[in-house]
């Protein structure tokens, strides 16, 4: 019975040890992004939706995210010109679905969009907290910060219908159990 004992707190106690490992990620995407259907209930604000795939260190995703950017621009240190206009965002959420089928939750905290108004081109930094998820991201916590570039795709009138984003996620996830993935990066 003693044994039986000592196997059971080892078995726990290497299950813990898989999920308490700290995890550098680092993801690329690309995709698009439009208004959303979905509303956040942010005053003076717009919905806005990403719908993107990509490759990383914990594999094949997608990921679907909706952000509220305020209407209202604010002054920012590091956008500014007669051209540059800087958006906030102030509320969000988002799932990374990977090919595994493991689902990896996400809650904006922080975010600013820097928008040059002569190219239509826009260059977004987002923070999201990770909340949990699904499968092997069932306890994961963390934070990954999402930096995109973004440009209008117009109709043959000029007006913008949605726009094209490429990017990356970068940040530090722990909680999640080992797969065969672990450990591969994209660069």
């Amino acid at each position: 019975m003693k044994h039986i004992a000592t196997l059971t707190l080892l078995l726990h106690l290497a299950v813990a040890a898989v999920y308490a490992q700290e995890t550098s990620i680092r993801m690329t995407f690309s995709g698009t992004s439009a208004p959303s259907t979905i509303n956040l209930q942010q005053p003076n604000t717009s919905n806005d939706g990403d719908n993107f795939a990509g490759e990383g260190t914990l594999g094949s995703f997608t990921v679907t995210n909706v952000r509220a950017i305020s209407n209202s621009p604010v002054t920012s240190s590091t956008c500014s010109g007669s051209n540059q206009l800087f958006l906030t965002e102030l509320a969000g959420a988002g799932v990374f679905r990977f090919s595994d089928g493991s689902l990896l939750e996400l809650n904006l905290t922080q975010g600013g969009d820097c928008i040059d108004l002569t190219t239509g081109e826009a260059h977004c930094t987002v923070t999201f907290q990770v909340t949990g998820g699904s499968g092997r991201f069932k306890h994961a916590s963390g934070v990954l910060t999402m930096t995109e570039t973004v440009e209008t795709v117009a109709s043959a009138l000029g007006n913008p219908v949605f726009f094209a984003a490429t990017g990356k996620f970068a940040g530090r996830i722990s909680g999640v159990a080992r797969d065969d993935r672990q450990g591969r990066e994209e660069e």
